[in-house]
Formats: structure tokens, C-alpha cells, sequence
């Protein structure tokens, strides 16, 4: 339906691709039914994408809509055991991958295609539509978290959910002719499929980037006069090291990130770096099919000028629920707390799906537990303080790492840091640091522990830090805790 409406409501303008050769929007909607003509003539019960993100993504994501099949982006960072056990669930699938997976797909019902061959299966014969979902709620995409604590689970995103998300944060036909966003996340998360909805749903030209590197980026922006742009913190870190980066948006309006915690000192360095562009902080999950709150540009630089603590302090938060979404924070005894306490965050709306391959999450009345850590203040502002997972359990005190990773972010010569709990046979936890550089910097990790020592208290002290050259992260910037434990360990 998105799609269709873009076909007809500017069927000329390129949606997909650099500006000099892309996709228009009827040629996106007539390759997306070849598709679904070509995978209903198959027999798939899904289309599974395991390759890099490109044209050959957007087009297989309204094939599987219009064939009503779901559509499973599979990580293609993952192990071989990894990918063959996830495989194994959509033994049935249509694929499309890369050429180096394709020894791992022998017995899947089609042989793979390359994302260029299946450009080039959809380019061009018949354009009937193909066979939408008849009825019920058909699964749209089936998404695997990211596994950085446990084992990947399969997301089940319904069509109404990601609908609802799309038409509560876009206005339909809202971009400017010209207008192109940059897209650099893997096609395997929940922010790469809700580019492409959105990006379409406002008439916007979306180009991608599969590697990010920051001079790369930044010329993408100059030559394809990139209006809108998404990036995890570890990026923007990045971009704010190059030499030239003041001087190299000059189309750039907005820039929205999330994925991860921002480090203050970035955001605070991008807003003096880019005046003129609006930045956007989006905090969502997989489960709630993308962005759940924002931080607007004026919410940005309301707070940046402000010189009052609360309001300041608003700068490092999610922002507030779009609409349709409602937020609470909660107890361990699930009841609702006041402003500016802390709990679990709670949410409920149409687009939270909150389904495990078909297992059901939510509580009776719809609401979701996203096991994030988080306060809402006085003005409804969210701030979120970390995975409930991750909270460290020291003698019979519960310690949140974000709060002394937000210290160690604060020091200067500090360009990254994690806090992790460590097993100790007197305190059951104890707390130990990994801290990173920046350039040229060196680190005192003595003084390290002195200032978390003066700015919170002794029981919150590392009673370690250690200095890496870089934490393991995912793609889309999440700290790998288990990697971290497991090598502070040895």
C-alpha cells in the first residue's frame, strides 16, 4: 500500500539509487511485483536477504509484501553455525544473497540470487500485481535481534505495525523534489527496513552506503547532496575527527542517530560543528518497529543554549513518544512511578509487536517491556539508563553501568568506555572498565577512578580500568558486553 501510493502520487521521481541512475517510483513498484510473481510461481513461504544493503534490498522488501510472504534480513556478519541454524527456520524461502554464502543455502526451495541478478530478474516482463496477504495478520518481516546477550530471537513484525509506525512519523509526500537521504545500517536491522518505508512514504531518494567510513560519507553527502542522514554515535564520533567535516554538509538538514548511548561530548561537538543542521535523536527497538520517542532539532538546541541543569541535561535524553506511543515507567512490582524515578520502560501502541516467532510478549492489556533501564521527567522527556540485563548486582546494591560509563564519557582524552560486572566471591559483582583513547591522548586510570569516586561514590568505583585501543560493537553500534567479560576474564 505505501508503495502503490508513492507509485501514484509521483511516479517519476527516483526513490532508490544516485540521482544520474535509480529506481523512480512506479519502476520500484512494477520490480517489486515481478518479484512477488516470480516467488508466488516458486512456492516460498519467505524471502530471506543475506547480503549487503543496495537496490537489490528495498526491492525485495515490497516483493515479499506484495507476494505476502515475510521478508527475514539475515546478518551476514554471523558465523557459519550461526547463519546455518537461523537458515533452518526458512528451509522454504526464496534468497537472496551474496555469492560467498552461497554454500550455506543448499536445500532452500530456490536456488540463491545474487542481488544483481535478482535487480536484473526484476527489471524488466510482466508487471501484474502480485498476491497480496488475504487475510488475518501476515507477518511483514521477521527480524533477529541482535543476540549481543543471548542467542538471536526472530521478531515478528506485522503489517499494521510497521504501517502505523510509518504514517505516525511521516507526512505522505512531505520530502522536497530533490531531496536524498543516506542510509548506512545494515539491511538486518529494524532501522534499515524503516528507512526504506519512511524514505518512500515522503517521496525522499535513498542512497546507501553498505561500508561506512567517514571520508566516504562525507563525499556521499557533498556529490549526492544528501538532505537527511542517519548514523550510529561511533560514526558520528568519527565524523567529527576529520579534518574537514565543518565544511562538508552543505545540503544536510537533518541528521538523526540512535542505535546506541551518544556520548555527550559528540553530540555537543556536532551541534558546534554543524549549526545549520537538525539533529534527531531516534530511541526505538526491533519490537516496537523503530523509533518510540525523539529528540527533536529543537529540542537539540533548546538545550545546548539553555543554562539551567534539568533543561540542559535534556540534550542527552530520547526525547518524548511520538504518537500513537505511550510510555511508563515501572517498579519491580509493575506499578507505575512518578516523574523522576527510575524503572523498567514500558510501552504500548500499534506499532509494538513484541512477538517471538509467534510467542506472545505483551501483557494482556498491550503493554511491552522493552528490559531497557530509564526516568521520565517532569515534561515527559525519556531518559534511557541502560539494559536491565546489564545492571550489576554489587552485595545487595544494584548498579546501572551507563551511570558511571556517562562519568568516564565526560573526561576528557576518553573517546569510548564500558562498564561491566565481574564475578567476585565476596560481592557477588564487582565493577571493572574498559576505557579507549582518543587520539593522541593517554589515560590515567587511577585518576580515572578518582573522579567516579568524587562525582558518585566508592561503591560505584571500578575496582579495575583498563585501556583498549577499541570495544567490540555491532554494526549499529551496541557494545558486545559478553566479549568484553569474557576477555577481561582471561
Amino acid at each position: 500500500m505505501l508503495l502503490d501510493m508513492a507509485a501514484g502520487g509521483f511516479p517519476d521521481r527516483i526513490l532508490v539509487g544516485t540521482a544520474e541512475e535509480g529506481l523512480t517510483a512506479g519502476e520500484l513498484r512494477a520490480a517489486a511485483h515481478r518479484g512477488a510473481a516470480l516467488i508466488n510461481a516458486s512456492g516460498a513461504g519467505s524471502v530471506v536477504f543475506l547480503a549487503a544493503n543496495g537496490p537489490a534490498f528495498p526491492v525485495a522488501l515490497f516483493a515479499a509484501a506484495a507476494a505476502g510472504v515475510p521478508f527475514v534480513p539475515l546478518n551476514y556478519r554471523l558465523g557459519t553455525e550461526q547463519l546455518q541454524s537461523l537458515l533452518a527456520n526458512h528451509a522454504d524461502a526464496w534468497v537472496i544473497a551474496d555469492e560467498q554464502h552461497a554454500p550455506l543455502l543448499r536445500g532452500t526451495q530456490a536456488p540463491p540470487l545474487t542481488p544483481k541478478a535478482w535487480l536484473d530478474a526484476t527489471a524488466s516482463g510482466e508487471t501484474a500485481d502480485g498476491t497480496a496477504p488475504a487475510s488475518g495478520e501476515p507477518a511483514a518481516a521477521i527480524i533477529y535481534t541482535s543476540g549481543t546477550t543471548s542467542a538471536p530471537k526472530g521478531v515478528v513484525l506485522r503489517h499494521d505495525n510497521l504501517v502505523s509506525y510509518v504514517i505516525a512519523s511521516v507526512e505522505f509526500g512531505s520530502a522536497e523534489p530533490d531531496d536524498a537521504a543516506l542510509m548506512c545500517v545494515p539491511p538486518y536491522h529494524i532501522a534499515a527496513v524503516s528507512n526504506v518505508l519512511t524514505n518512500v512514504y515522503a517521496g525522499r531518494r535513498l542512497v546507501v552506503l553498505d561500508t561506512f567510513s567517514p571520508s566516504r560519507w562525507l563525499e556521499l553527502v557533498r556529490v549526492e547532496r544528501i538532505s537527511n542522514a542517519m548514523v550510529v554515535p561511533t560514526m558520528l564520533a568519527r565524523l567529527m575527527e576529520e579534518p574537514d567535516s565543518e565544511h562538508s554538509v552543505p545540503a544536510l538538514r537533518t541528521l538523526a542517530y540512535g542505535g546506541a548511548a551518544m556520548p555527550p561530548r559528540v553530540i555537543e561537538r556536532a551541534l558546534e560543528v554543524w549549526p545549520r543542521v537538525g539533529f534527531v535523536n531516534a530511541y526505538g527497538l526491533t519490537e516496537t518497529s523503530s523509533t518510540i520517542s525523539v529528540l527533536g532539532p529543537d529540542d537539540h538546541r533548546r538545550a545546548f543554549a539553555s543554562e539551567d541543569a534539568e533543561a540542559r541535561a535534556r540534550l542527552h535524553s530520547a526525547g518524548r513518544p511520538i504518537p500513537g506511543v505511550e510510555i511508563e515507567i515501572r517498579d519491580d512490582d509493575l506499578t507505575p512511578v512518578r516523574a523522576g524515578v527510575s524503572g523498567s520502560v514500558w510501552v504500548r501502541g500499534a506499532q509494538v509487536s513484541g512477538q517471538y516467532a509467534g510467542v506472545e510478549s505483551r501483557s494482556a492489556d498491550g503493554w511491552f517491556d522493552t528490559r531497557d533501564l530509564g526516568r521520565l521527567d517532569g515534561e515527559g522527556f525519556l531518559f534511557i539508563e541502560g539494559r536491565r540485563d546489564d545492571t550489576i548486582i554489587r552485595g545487595a546494591e544494584n548498579i546501572a553501568p551507563a551511570e558511571i560509563e556517562d562519568v568516564l564519557l565526560r573526561q576528557t582524552g576518553v573517546a569510548d568506555a564500558v562498564v561491566v560486572g565481574m564475578p567476585d566471591e565476596e560481592w557477588g559483582q564487582r565493577i571493572e572498565a574498559v576505557v579507549v583513547p582518543a587520539r593522541g591522548a593517554s589515560l590515567d586510570s587511577e585518576a580515572l577512578r578518582a573522579e567516579i569516586r568524587r562525582r558518585l561514590r566508592s561503591s560505584k568505583t571500578p575496582e579495575r580500568i583498563v585501556v583498549w585501543d577499541e570495544l567490540p560493537r555491532t554494526a549499529t553500534g551496541k557494545i558486545l558486553r559478553h566479549e568484553v567479560r569474557a576477555e577481561l576474564g582471561r
